[in-house]
């Protein structure tokens, strides 16, 4: 209910898209659990692909797990998969050492050069 809000009023956002019956998720959640302990600075959250089934069609994820980071509400990262702690880490690392201003232009620029018409 609160995905959205909370995407947009946050700086950098994981968000652990997990089931209950997932083998792969219960693996990965005591490693999302142990970076979110070392970034309490960032929001970690998980989306329950059970449960919220429309949210997880209007995001597009198609297998689980997987892991979505927001920027300033942007979507940076989504890949699915089961992560080691020195990869999150070094995801949440390159998340916080954007230029934000130009991922934004960088955005803006890919979607006017879609649009053209050669």
């Amino acid at each position: 209910d609160n995905f959205e809000k909370t995407v947009a009023s946050n700086n950098i956002v994981l968000v652990d898209c997990w089931a209950a019956w997932c083998g792969a998720c219960s693996t990965f959640a005591p490693v999302y659990e142990s970076v979110a302990s070392r970034h309490p600075e960032h929001v970690f959250a998980k989306l329950d692909t059970q449960s919220q089934k429309d949210l997880v069609a209007k995001l597009g994820i198609e297998n689980i797990p997987s892991l979505l980071l927001y920027r300033e509400g942007t979507l940076l990262f989504k890949q699915p998969g089961y992560f080691s702690e020195e990869q999150l880490d070094d995801i949440v690392r390159q998340a916080n050492s954007l230029d934000m201003e130009k991922v934004r232009l960088d955005i803006e620029s890919e979607s006017k050069s879609k649009g053209k018409v050669n």
